[in-house]
């Protein structure tokens, strides 16, 4: 369930959970590019070479993963996702027409509509704390882990940074058949470039602004831990003080679970709020309903913004919110947490 567990708590709890700005923007998302007929290999994120005979054709990713491809021309024939495709931070402002939408929640995905699709890759991260693919972690649906029986299945390693999450899609997509020189892809890079610079330089000029990542849900407080967030690496390697939590759940690296009783247990200058749209993202409407909330002074102070949560997998996107994050680190105060 990786970074998902806190998402699922609070769903539970609180239920009974292309374009112009996006990472696709200026490339083509209708078509897909004309693959070669040859034999067809890929080194999946675990390591493990994954081959066919022909280059496949028929694909069926995950969200996030889905958006990578679509950002070079690879347009999948089904898409499963952990939310609404109409919210998900990757596909919400991409065409997704004629593709089958073949799950909106997370672990549940429709394999007999799958199967129709006569799919012959599936695409979905690899996951090195669960050793498994998106989609098939444990924790899903039984029938819905079918799905890796109806083709191989391969992706790139949620790994060290989102640098190399987004250049292993390029890859993927340039053994699938797509030109990825073209100048909108080029156009994306460069954005991403100036954006990591800008956000070196508003990091530098505040050298002690220390930063949370943090997911509120009804029964715990969870603290990111960015050993297992490549987003949250790549802020660190920039000049961001992203705290490493002490105590990591052992069970599920991800997170530190703080109860609201101990909400205060680090003190940042600045919130890094998990952003994902499957959860609340008021700071005002957390404070109401967990006032120990307010116990962390720069979520008393607003001192918050949207953390772009495990969800990164194009140069585009990730210059977006970056463009977002370096706004907030100019505008913050280095003394809130002292």
């Amino acid at each position: 369930m990786r970074a998902w567990r806190p998402a699922l708590v609070l769903a539970a709890l609180s239920v009974v959970l292309a374009a112009c700005g996006s990472g696709t923007s200026g490339t083509t998302t209708t078509a897909s590019t004309a693959p070669s007929a040859g034999p067809w290999s890929f080194t999946d994120g675990s390591g493990k070479v994954i081959t066919a005979d022909r280059t496949p054709t028929r694909i069926i990713a995950h969200a996030g993963e889905a958006a990578a491809l679509m950002s070079f021309g690879i347009k999948p024939v089904g898409i499963y996702a952990d939310e609404s495709v109409k919210t998900d931070a990757n596909l919400k402002d991409l065409d997704l027409t004629g593709i089958e939408i073949l799950g909106q929640e997370w672990g549940k995905i429709d394999v007999e509509k799958a199967a129709a699709l006569r799919p012959d890759l599936i695409v979905g991260d690899w996951w090195p704390a669960e050793k498994a693919h998106s989609g098939l972690e444990e924790g899903v649906d039984e029938k819905s882990k079918k799905l890796a029986e109806l083709a191989p299945v391969v992706g790139v390693s949620q790994g060290k940074s989102i640098v190399d999450l987004a250049k292993g899609y390029e890859d993927l997509a340039r053994s699938l058949g797509a030109e990825v020189d073209s100048p909108g892809i080029a156009a994306n890079r460069e954005r991403f470039e100036q954006a990591v610079a800008a956000f070196k330089e508003a990091t530098k000029a505040k050298p002690d602004l220390t930063v949370a990542a943090m997911s509120p849900a009804d029964d715990k407080l969870y603290v990111a831990n960015p050993e297992y967030a490549p987003e949250l690496l790549d802020f660190q390697r920039w000049g961001m003080r992203v705290i490493n939590p002490d105590t990591p759940d052992p069970g599920f690296p991800y997170w530190e679970n703080l109860s609201w009783e101990s909400a205060d247990k680090y003190q940042p200058d600045l919130v890094l709020w998990d952003g994902r749209s499957f959860k609340p993202t008021s700071n005002a409407e957390w404070g109401r309903k967990q006032p120990t909330w307010f116990k962390v002074r720069a979520a008393k102070a607003g001192a918050v913004v949207a953390w772009p949560a495990y969800w990164l997998h194009t140069y585009g996107d990730f210059a977006t919110e970056l463009d977002k994050l370096t706004a907030a680190v100019k505008a913050a105060d280095p003394a809130i947490g002292d």
